[in-house]
């Protein structure tokens, strides 16, 4: 089972018109409300800070989106703890709110492709100074809007001390609780039963307050695979066999190419899985997404299911923004196939860890 490739990919790419996303566009967060497809994008321009931002475009087919203005729509703050970068956009909608999680960093991480492997800059500071400072950490932040115009900035929903991304909120309520995907990534080791960084599930009365909550080890990489480090990419989507939730895969633990995996979960009990791919459902092959600032990597962040038809928006080595897309059907029968099934029976874990 694979994705079908838009034969327009690269669907958006930089833009040199605007200094600001003069050099990246990927990683998309994608909505589907009346009729328009929303798209939150991250974008830096050739600057050495790289200082990443998020720009906003729209479309009514899906796939001919236009850029609906010249600056940025969301960004750094001017002093807070989200005044480096904002990264990764992930949307839900509640009532009339739509609800985005962001990874950031409180200082810019620089040029990281000129790096070593997952370094970034760091701050000149002194052993006082908290941790996510010193680190320059990941955290996740969340920020809501109307309009994708204007937002309002709800604050951290991650510890300070862990680097934390790829958080996503869940769509919906389960069993009257929020539910939260998040891949900490000092999370690893015997305690926490897994070797590289994995998918954990919180539940919360309140979509702020997540610190507190048990973390419960959803699903883990599998050694000398495809997806040895894992972590969610897209808001998992409720559909009549259960939630499907796509996510990325990483092989060498965690420095070679970027993957697609899916999950199907239970609608009641997203901790059981029902099925599980074995193979990648989207891979790296083509020039825009084998070469860019992260060489051979598909990173998907937006979701939508129109017509029957589930359309995935991707980031293309860093660089350019991809859609693949299939049947949904297709993709929940296969997930529901005797081998999907023993890969899921294979994939249970009990490990429940607090921050």
């Amino acid at each position: 089972m694979k994705l079908k490739k838009h034969k327009n990919n690269p669907i958006l790419s930089p833009n040199e018109g605007n200094e600001w996303e003069s050099l990246v566009t990927c990683n998309p967060g994608v909505v589907y409300d009346n009729g328009v497809y929303y798209m939150l994008y991250r974008a830096a321009g050739n600057d050495k800070e790289h200082v990443i931002r998020f720009g906003l475009a729209t479309s009514t087919d899906g796939f001919n989106f236009k850029r609906m203005s010249s600056k940025p729509v969301f960004g750094p703050s001017l002093d807070g703890p989200d005044s480096g970068c904002v990264e990764d956009p992930r949307i839900v909608k509640f009532g009339e709110n739509f609800f985005v999680t962001y990874a950031y960093r409180p200082f810019p991480p620089g040029q990281y492709w000129k790096m070593a492997h997952d370094v970034v800059e760091t701050p000149d500071c002194d052993e006082f100074m908290p941790k996510a400072i010193r680190d320059n950490l990941g955290n996740t932040g969340l920020a809501v809007t109307k309009d994708f115009y204007t937002y309002r900035r709800l604050g951290r929903i991650t510890s300070p001390i862990l680097d934390d991304r790829d958080v996503i909120i869940f769509p919906e309520k389960i069993n009257g609780k929020y539910a939260l995907l998040h891949r900490p990534k000092q999370y690893i080791g015997s305690k926490y039963g897994t070797d590289y960084p994995a998918i954990w599930l919180k539940y919360s009365d309140d979509l702020l307050d997540w610190e507190s909550k048990d973390s419960h080890l959803l699903l883990t990489g599998i050694e000398g695979t495809w997806e040895e480090k894992i972590g969610g990419s897209t808001p998992p989507i409720m559909t009549e066999r259960g939630w499907l939730m796509l996510y990325h895969g990483v092989e060498h633990g965690g420095v070679g190419h970027y993957r697609v995996g899916a999950l199907l979960l239970d609608k009641e009990n997203p901790l059981k899985i029902i099925g599980r791919t074995t193979e990648p459902i989207l891979e790296p092959d083509s020039e825009h997404e084998l070469i860019g600032y992260y060489n051979g990597c598909v990173f998907p962040t937006g979701n939508v299911i129109v017509k029957g038809n589930l359309l995935v928006y991707y980031g293309c080595a860093d660089k350019h923004i991809g859609l693949a897309s299939c049947v949904l059907d297709e993709l929940l029968d296969h997930l529901e196939s005797e081998e999907c099934k023993i890969a899921a029976e294979n994939s249970v874990k009990n490990i429940i860890v607090r921050d």
